[in-house]
C-alpha cells in the first residue's frame, strides 16, 4: 500500500519531494530574461518581447512551485526536523544579503573616506594634479561631472524612515498575534505592515523623480550619484520583495493557515523585514544625513 508524505513524515522519516521539472524551466525562464536584455541593450526590437516571455515563465514557476511547497506544508509533511533545515536556510539567506549591503556600504566608505580625498589631495601631496578645481570634497560629482543638488536626509528619506520603523512594529504585533492564536490581530498586522511597504515604496518613487527631473541628481551625477541609487535602488527592489511575501503571508492568513506551533513562512518573512529595516537605518544615516 503506497504510503502518504504525510505518514512519512509522522512516521520519523525527513520529507523528499518528487522530482519536479521547475528548475528546469525556471532555468529555461532566466534564459530567455537575460537574452532578451542583451538583445534590447543591443538594439533589437524584439528584446523587450523575450524579456517579457522569460519574466512571464519565471512568474509561473514561482507561482506554482511555491503553491506547491505550500500544499505539502499544510499536509502535515513538514515536521520538527524539516522546520530546522528551514530555519538554517533562511539565517544562510540572510547572512548572504548582509555581505550583500557590506559590499556597497564598503565601495561607498572606500570613494568617499580614500578615493575622493586623495584625488582632491594630489596636487598639495604630489605638487601635480590632474584636475587642478577638483577639491575633493563630498558630495561630489567627480573632477567634470554635472552639477546636481545632494539628497536631503529630512522630508521624504526621514517619513521613510518613520515608515519601515513603524511597519517593523507592526509586522511585530501580527507575530504576536500568531503566537496567541488571534487570527484578527495577525491580519490587521499583516495588512498594515503591508500598507506601510507600499507606501514607502510610492514616496520613493516620488524621490527618484525628483532627483532626476529637478535635482540633477542621476546614476551619472558620479561617485555620489552612482552609490546613492545603488544603495537605495537596491534597498527599494529588497523591500519590493518583502512587500510581496507579506502580501503572500496575508493571504494565507486569511485563508487559515499558521498556528501558534506551526508558522515559520511567518517568521522567516518577518526575519527578513527586520533585516530590511536594519539596512534602511544604516542607509539613512550613511547615505543621507552623514
Amino acid at each position: 500500500m503506497k504510503t502518504s508524505t504525510s505518514q512519512l513524515a509522522h512516521e520519523g522519516h525527513y520529507f523528499v519531494p518528487s522530482p519536479s521539472a521547475y528548475p528546469v524551466i525556471l532555468s529555461f525562464g532566466m534564459f530567455l530574461l537575460a537574452l532578451g536584455f542583451i538583445e534590447l541593450i543591443n538594439g533589437f526590437p524584439l528584446g523587450k518581447w523575450v524579456m517579457l516571455g522569460g519574466t512571464g515563465v519565471i512568474f509561473y514557476v514561482l507561482f506554482n512551485w511555491f503553491g506547491q511547497v505550500i500544499g505539502e506544508s499544510q499536509s502535515g509533511a513538514y515536521r520538527d526536523w524539516e522546520d530546522r533545515s528551514f530555519r538554517y536556510g533562511m539565517i544562510w539567506f540572510i547572512a548572504t544579503e548582509v555581505m550583500f549591503f557590506a559590499a556597497f556600504f564598503g565601495a561607498l566608505f572606500y570613494v568617499r573616506v580614500i578615493a575622493v580625498p586623495e584625488l582632491g589631495g594630489m596636487l598639495q601631496a604630489n605638487g601635480t594634479t590632474l584636475w587642478p578645481d577638483f577639491s575633493g570634497a563630498w558630495p561630489t560629482s567627480g573632477p567634470k561631472g554635472a552639477p546636481f543638488t545632494p539628497m536631503k536626509a529630512w522630508g521624504i528619506p526621514a517619513l521613510n524612515t518613520a515608515l519601515l520603523l513603524s511597519s517593523g512594529a507592526t509586522v511585530t504585533w501580527a507575530h504576536w498575534g500568531v503566537l496567541k492564536n488571534n487570527r484578527r490581530q495577525l491580519c490587521l498586522g499583516l495588512a498594515a505592515t503591508v500598507l506601510l511597504g507600499c507606501l514607502f515604496l510610492g514616496f520613493q518613487a516620488y524621490e527618484y523623480h525628483h532627483a532626476y527631473t529637478e535635482m540633477g541628481l542621476t546614476m551619472g551625477a558620479g561617485a555620489y550619484g552612482a552609490t546613492f541609487f545603488m544603495l537605495t535602488g537596491f534597498h527599494g527592489f529588497h523591500v519590493t520583495l518583502g512587500t510581496i511575501m507579506l502580501g503572500v503571508i496575508l493571504l494565507r492568513s486569511l485563508s487559515g493557515h499558521f498556528s501558534s506551533e506551526r508558522h515559520f513562512a511567518f517568521e522567516g518573512v518577518a526575519w527578513y523585514w527586520h533585516f530590511v529595516d536594519v539596512v534602511w537605518l544604516i542607509l539613512f544615516v550613511f547615505v543621507y544625513w552623514v
